[in-house]
């Protein structure tokens, strides 16, 4: 009996492997989601300071991100929130996926989700209906976000395209719609409130 489970577990083992190397192939071969320049256009005064912001193509208040401009506790505050294992995962977290699972099931409601911060990303750069399938192409775009660009560029494009209600997106537009200054300048409490 036994010797008959080895080639079955052998098979399963390379085939395991062979699905792995496929998605990390194709991966590098498909083209990321089109993150485009659908930023809005600042004008500034001399000393830097907005003087006015014009909407972006798609009609959204959208300002790029510069990390080591941001406050490192909300940064942190959004790890802990949203993905408590985003540095050591490589985009998708089984484990918070089968912990949802479970919870789902055995409550026989949605109580969690299991995205990461990369899934979520994917998801803000490819808008599509919560579909089974369409969370597996989420999976495999975070896989492949995480891949090619660096947990910190990750965390920049998420910051950037959250959306924040209307039609203000990213962190950047929101700390100036809702509090009047840069992301760089929140109080702990704004940065509690934009997270939550």
């Amino acid at each position: 009996m036994a010797a008959r489970l080895v080639p079955w577990a052998l098979r399963l083992v390379t085939a395991g492997n062979l699905a792995v190397l496929a998605i990390l192939a194709l991966a590098y071969l498909v083209p990321l989601p089109d993150r485009g320049d659908g930023w809005s256009t600042v004008v500034e005064y001399r000393d830097g300071r907005p003087a006015h912001v014009f909407l972006s193509p798609d009609e959204k208040w959208r300002l790029p991100v510069a990390l080591d401009r941001v406050d490192p506790k909300l940064l942190e505050s959004l790890v802990a929130l949203e993905d408590k294992r985003f540095w050591s995962h490589d985009g998708v977290d089984v484990l918070a996926i089968a912990r949802a699972a479970w919870t789902d099931v055995t409550r026989r409601r949605k109580v969690s989700g299991g995205s990461t911060l990369s899934m979520q990303l994917a998801r803000l750069l490819e808008p599509r209906a919560r579909t089974i399938p369409n969370k597996l192409i989420d999976m495999f775009r975070a896989v492949q976000l995480d891949l090619r660009l660096s947990k910190r560029e990750i965390l920049g494009e998420y910051l950037a395209r959250t959306p924040y209600g209307a039609n203000v997106e990213g962190i950047e537009s929101a700390a100036w719609s809702y509090f009047g200054h840069a992301a760089a300048h929140l109080t702990p409490l704004e940065i509690a409130t934009l997270l939550a």
